[in-house]
C-alpha cells in the first residue's frame, strides 16, 4: 500500500461521539483529508460541523459541490446527499437513497476506492444496518486499506460487525485506538512525502 492520500469514515448510530473521539486524536497539522459519511436526518442543519468543529484542531465543513480537497480537512457529507469522489475534488448526487439511506456510506467508499486506489484508507464504525460493508469491499479490490471499529466498542456493533464478516479488514480497532493509528498513518504520509 502507498501513502494514504484520503481517509474516509461511515458511520451511522452513535457515529456523532465516534468521530468526536477519533478527532480529539487528530493534531492541527494531521497531513491527510477525511470525508466522513455519517446517516444524518435530511432536516439536520450545521448541527454536526459545529459539534465537530468544537472537539477538533482541523478545519471541518460540510462539503459543496465541486469542493477541492485539502490537507488538515474534515469533510462532512451534508444531509440528504451523496458524497462521491473524484481525484482531489468531491461531487455532490441526490441519487436515490442505497441501503435506506441518503448520504451513503458505500457510495463514498466506492468513488473514494475508485479515485484513490491504494492510496484510501476506510474506517467503518458504529451504525445499526450493513451500509458500508461493500464500500469496505472494494476498497480491498482497489489495494486501499480497511479497519473496522471493534464491535464490542461500539454503540451499535451491527455496520463493523457486517464489514468484519464481508471484507478481510486490515485492522478491527476498539475506538480508542482508532485516533492513534490514524496518527501512525499520518506520521509515515509525511515520511514519505519528505522522501520524494
Amino acid at each position: 500500500m502507498k501513502p494514504p492520500e484520503l481517509i474516509v469514515i461511515g458511520c451511522s448510530m452513535g457515529g456523532m461521539h465516534a468521530i468526536k473521539e477519533i478527532l480529539q486524536a487528530l493534531p492541527e497539522d494531521f497531513p491527510i483529508p477525511i470525508a466522513i459519511a455519517q446517516h444524518r436526518h435530511k432536516a439536520s442543519n450545521e448541527g454536526l460541523p459545529s459539534y465537530l468543529r468544537r472537539a477538533s484542531n482541523l478545519c471541518v465543513v460540510d462539503v459543496e459541490d465541486k469542493l477541492w480537497i485539502k490537507p488538515n480537512c474534515v469533510y462532512l457529507a451534508p444531509a440528504d446527499y451523496h458524497l462521491l469522489v473524484e481525484r482531489g475534488v468531491f461531487h455532490l448526487s441526490v441519487d436515490m437513497a442505497v441501503a435506506y439511506s441518503r448520504p451513503s456510506i458505500d457510495v463514498l467508499f466506492e468513488s473514494a476506492a475508485d479515485a484513490y486506489g491504494s492510496g484510501l484508507v476506510g474506517v467503518v464504525l458504529t451504525g445499526a444496518n450493513s451500509d458500508g460493508a461493500k464500500g469496505a469491499q472494494r476498497i480491498k479490490n482497489r489495494g486501499g486499506l480497511v479497519i473496522a471499529q471493534d464491535p464490542a466498542t461500539a454503540e451499535s456493533p451491527v455496520m463493523p460487525q457486517a464489514t468484519i464478516d464481508a471484507v478481510r479488514v486490515d485492522r478491527i480497532l476498539p475506538l480508542d485506538r482508532i485516533g492513534p493509528f490514524l496518527v501512525e498513518l499520518g506520521r509515515s504520509s509525511v515520511t514519505a512525502a519528505g522522501r520524494k
